[in-house]
C-alpha cells in the first residue's frame, strides 16, 4: 500500500508478474496448501466450546462453584418428554414401555443419569398426562459424536407408541436437528453468485475465475480456523460466519480485479501488462478494503469476551485469505486462462432472450450482423453519456432531495432498531414441528412457561452443611411472588455449596422474566445474604443472558469508538481529506442502523418470519456487535471503491462534480454486480435451519443493499456534490504530517498537493 515516486515497478506489479509467469505453480502452491492444511485440520479436529465464558459475571461465578463442588454436573442436560394422547402415563403398558427405554439410556455410554418422570420428586403434572425425565450426560453434548447423540435420541423414541407421545429437548436434541436439517447454503449462495457473475462478465471463464480463486481460499481458511480452535475458544458457528464472510468479499474482491483487467484489455494493453495494471491499482484497492475489514472484525477482541475471540480471528482469517487469492490465484488463472477469458460469451438478442456465443467461431450466421449493431450502440451510448454518469449528472442537479429523501429512507428502517430486544433464543423459536420445539411446547404447557427458563441458585455456605442457611435462601426466594415453585436446597458431596432451581411464571424470552431476576438479585437475596453469611449467585439461562447483554454494552463505547477512529485514520492518510472519513463513518453508521432496523422487523416484530419458518424472540445478545463489525468493514469496501475512483478523478480534473460522476459512472456497474453477489451469498444463509445464521445472512444482506442502492446511488453523489471541492479540505500543517498511502498507482496518479 506505501509506494514511492521512484518504485517504478511496483511491489503490486512484480508480484502480479511473478505469479502471471509461474502461474501453474502458484494455482498448485495454493492446492497444496489447501490439501496440507486439510489434511492436517482433519487429523486433529475442531475443539468448539460447550458454553460461553463471562468472567466477572454473576452467572460465570454460579457456574464455576458447580462445576468446583458438583464435578458429577459437568455434563449438559437433555429433557425426554412423554405426553398421554389419552389416559395418564402410569396406565396400561405406557408405564411399561418409559421405564424400559429409561433403563437402555442408562446403560448408554455417553449417559451420566437419567431420572425419570415416576421417582420420587420427578416431573409428572397433577394429570398424570405430561413428564418429563432429565437425563444427565457425562461430558458436553459438542463434545459428544452426533451420530451418538442420535443413538440416545433413537433409544428414548422407543417408547413411542399410539398412545404416547415422546420428544427429545435440550442441547443434544438441537445437536441432533443441526446434524440432520441443515440446508445447502453455501451451495445455493455460490450458485446464485456463479449466475450474477455470468450476466456481469458475459463469460463462462470470466465468471468463474472469482470462484475457484474464493473456494481455494476459503477452503485453506477454514482449515486453519479448525487449528484455530484449540488455541483460543471458538464457537460453532464461527466456521459458518467466517464462510458467510469470505464467500462474499472473497468473490467481490476477485470481481474488482478481473473487472480492471478486462478494462484495460478493451484499452488496447498487451494482456500481460494488464494483468499487472489490474493488481497495481484494482489490487492496491482490495488490499486496502480487507485491511478495513479485518481492523472492524479484530476490533471485537476489545470486548474481553473469550468465544468472541475464535469468531474474530476465523473472520479476520477468511478475508486475508481471499484478498491474497485476489492478488495471486487471480494473475495466474487470468494468464493460464489467455483469449479463453472471453471464451463463450452471453449476449441478449431483441426478443429480450439470450443466447451463447464462441470466440472464435460464432454459431449464429448474423454474427457480424450483430456486432456492428453492438458497437453503433456503444458508439451512441458514448455520445450520450454512459447510464451511471447520467444518473450522477441527475442526482448532483437534485442534491437536497436526494441527500434529505435517503437519510429519510436510512432513519425510518432505523427505528425499529431502537425498540430492540436482547436476549437469547430458545427451542422456542425453532420450526414448528421440530422435535425440540414440541418438547419446548409439551413442558410449558404442562409445567408453566417458566420451566423452560429456569433460575439456578448456587449458594457458598458459611460453614460446611449449613443446611439452615440454605432453607433461609429458599425461604427467600418464595417470597418473591414471581416464581412457581422453588425445590428444596440440595448440597453438595463436601457440604461448602447449595443448589436451589427456581421457575419464573413467564418464559425465558419475556420481558418480566428480567424484571423477576432484577427482583431477585437487587431486593430479595441481598438481606438473607448479610443476616447468614452465604454468598448467592444466580445463575441459569436468563441470567446468563442478562449478564452478557451488560458486559457488551459496558463494552461497546470502547469497541465502537476504535474501529471507527482507526478506519478513519487511513482514509485519512489515503485520501488526504478530513471530510470523507467522517462522511464514511456517518454513512457506515447509517447503513447498519437500517439493518439493524430490518432484522428486529422480521426475528423480534415477527413481519415475514413465518415465510423463514422462525418463531419471533429477542435479537441475540451478540448479534448487533457482529453485524456491527462486519458490515463496518463492508460498507467501507464501497467506499473504498468508489472513492478511490473519484479520487482518481479528483487529482487529475480538480474538477469536483465531474469526479463524482465520472467515479461513479466507472464503478457504478461493478459495485453493484459485487453487492447483488454479497446480497444473494449472505441471503442464501437465511435458508438454513440455524437462526442465528439466519439472523446473520438476512441482516448482512439487508446491510449491502442499503449500501450499494440508497447510500453509494443516491446518498454519496448528492452529498459530494453539496460539499463541491470542500470534500477534499485538509489543513497543511496535518497534510505533512500524515504518511503516504495511496491506493492509487503512482505511475498513473500524481501525489496530491495542495
Amino acid at each position: 500500500m506505501s509506494t514511492t515516486a521512484s518504485d517504478r515497478r511496483s511491489r503490486f506489479v512484480r508480484l502480479a508478474g511473478l505469479c502471471n509467469r509461474h502461474r501453474w505453480r502458484t494455482f498448485l502452491a495454493w492446492l497444496l496448501a489447501l490439501v496440507a492444511i486439510q489434511a492436517i485440520a482433519g487429523a486433529v479436529g475442531v475443539k468448539e466450546i460447550s458454553s460461553f465464558r463471562l468472567p466477572g459475571t454473576e452467572s460465570q461465578r454460579a457456574y464455576d462453584l458447580l462445576a468446583e463442588h458438583f464435578p458429577a454436573a459437568k455434563g449438559d442436560t437433555d429433557q425426554i418428554v412423554y405426553r398421554a394422547r389419552s389416559g395418564r402415563l402410569s396406565e396400561g403398558g405406557t408405564r411399561f414401555r418409559i421405564q424400559t427405554s429409561l433403563a437402555q439410556l442408562r446403560r448408554n455410554k455417553d449417559v451420566a443419569s437419567v431420572a425419570s418422570p415416576f421417582a420420587q420428586g420427578g416431573r409428572l403434572t397433577r394429570d398424570g398426562r405430561i413428564g418429563v425425565a432429565t437425563l444427565n450426560y457425562k461430558e458436553s453434548t459438542n463434545d459428544i459424536d452426533p451420530d451418538d447423540l442420535k443413538e440416545v435420541q433413537d433409544i428414548a423414541f422407543g417408547a413411542r407408541s399410539d398412545a404416547v407421545q415422546v420428544e427429545h429437548g435440550g442441547p443434544g436434541a438441537e445437536v441432533v436437528r443441526f446434524s440432520e436439517g441443515q440446508g445447502p447454503s453455501e451451495g445455493l449462495g455460490i450458485f446464485a453468485a456463479a449466475i450474477v457473475l455470468l450476466f456481469t462478465f458475459g463469460s463462462l471463464v470470466a465468471a468463474g475465475l472469482p470462484l475457484v480463486a474464493t473456494l481455494l481460499a476459503l477452503g485453506a481458511s477454514l482449515g486453519v480456523i479448525t487449528l484455530l480452535s484449540h488455541l483460543v475458544d471458538t464457537p460453532d458457528f464461527a466456521s459458518q460466519l467466517a464462510s458467510l464472510i469470505g464467500l462474499g468479499v472473497g468473490i467481490d474482491y476477485s470481481l474488482f480485479v478481473v473487472t480492471r483487467y478486462r478494462a484495460e484489455v478493451r484499452a488496447g494493453l498487451d494482456r500481460d501488462v494488464a494483468i499487472e495494471k489490474a493488481i497495481d491499482t484494482a489490487g492496491r484497492t482490495v488490499l486496502f478494503a480487507a485491511t478495513t475489514v479485518v481492523i472492524a472484525l479484530l476490533g471485537l477482541l476489545l470486548l474481553g469476551l473469550s468465544f468472541m475471540h475464535g469468531v474474530a480471528l476465523g473472520a479476520a482469517t477468511a478475508v486475508l485469505a481471499v484478498m491474497f487469492s485476489a492478488l495471486t490465484i487471480i494473475p495466474a488463472l487470468i494468464g493460464g486462462s489467455g483469449r479463453f477469458m472471453d471464451g463463450v460469451l452471453l449476449e441478449f438478442d431483441r426478443r429480450g432472450g439470450f443466447r451463447f456465443w464462441g470466440a472464435r467461431r460464432r454459431i449464429h450466421i448474423a454474427g457480424q450482423a450483430f456486432r456492428a449493431r453492438r458497437a453503433a450502440r456503444r458508439e451512441r451510448r458514448r455520445a450520450e453519456g454512459a447510464g451511471w454518469e447520467r444518473w450522477s449528472r441527475w442526482v448532483q442537479r437534485r442534491p437536497w432531495p436526494a441527500a434529505i429523501g435517503s437519510v429519510v429512507v436510512l432513519l425510518l428502517l432505523t427505528l425499529p432498531a431502537l425498540n430492540m430486544r436482547l436476549g437469547s433464543s430458545d427451542a422456542g423459536v425453532d420450526p414448528d414441528g421440530t422435535t425440540p420445539r414440541k418438547a419446548y411446547d409439551l413442558i410449558a404447557e404442562g409445567f408453566g412457561a417458566g420451566t423452560n427458563g429456569s433460575f439456578l441458585l448456587v449458594t457458598e455456605l458459611p460453614r460446611k452443611g449449613d443446611k439452615a442457611a440454605a432453607r433461609r435462601v429458599e425461604a427467600a426466594v418464595k417470597g418473591v411472588p414471581d416464581f412457581t415453585f422453588v425445590s428444596p436446597p440440595a448440597l453438595s458431596p463436601d457440604g461448602k455449596v447449595a443448589t436451589i432451581t427456581a421457575y419464573p411464571r413467564t418464559g425465558p424470552q419475556d420481558d418480566r422474566t428480567n424484571d423477576t431476576l432484577d427482583r431477585l438479585r437487587d431486593d430479595a437475596l441481598p438481606p438473607v445474604e448479610r443476616s447468614t453469611g452465604a454468598q448467592v449467585e444466580v445463575g441459569g439461562f436468563t441470567a446468563s443472558n442478562e449478564d452478557f447483554s451488560r458486559v457488551v454494552a459496558g463494552k461497546l463505547p470502547l469497541f465502537i469508538g476504535v474501529v471507527v477512529l482507526l478506519s478513519a485514520l487511513l482514509l485519512l492518510a489515503v485520501f488526504r481529506s478530513v471530510v470523507i472519513p467522517i462522511k464514511a463513518a456517518l454513512m457506515n453508521l447509517l447503513s447498519i442502523g437500517a439493518a439493524l432496523g430490518f432484522v428486529t422487523l422480521i426475528f423480534q416484530e415477527g413481519h415475514g418470519a413465518g415465510v423463514l419458518g422462525i418463531g419471533t424472540g429477542p435479537i441475540e445478545s451478540f448479534v448487533p456487535v457482529l453485524m456491527f463489525a462486519i458490515v463496518f468493514g463492508l460498507s467501507m469496501d464501497y467506499e473504498v471503491f468508489l472513492i478511490s475512483r473519484v479520487h482518481e478523478e479528483w487529482v487529475n480534473t480538480r474538477d469536483a462534480s465531474m469526479a463524482v460522476a465520472r467515479g461513479l459512472q466507472t464503478t457504478g456497474r461493478v459495485i453493484t454486480a459485487a453487492a447483488a453477489i454479497m446480497v444473494v451469498v449472505f441471503g442464501s444463509f437465511a435458508l438454513g435451519d440455524d437462526r442465528v445464521i439466519k439472523m446473520f445472512g438476512i441482516g448482512l444482506a439487508s446491510a449491502v443493499f442499503f449500501d450499494a442502492v440508497i447510500i453509494r446511488c443516491l446518498l454519496v453523489p448528492a452529498i459530494m456534490e453539496l460539499l463541491g471541492r470542500r470534500a477534499w479540505w485538509l489543513p497543511a500543517w496535518l497534510d505533512r504530517r500524515l504518511p503516504r498511502l495511496a491506493i492509487e498507482s503512482p505511475e498513473a496518479v500524481p501525489a496530491l498537493r495542495d
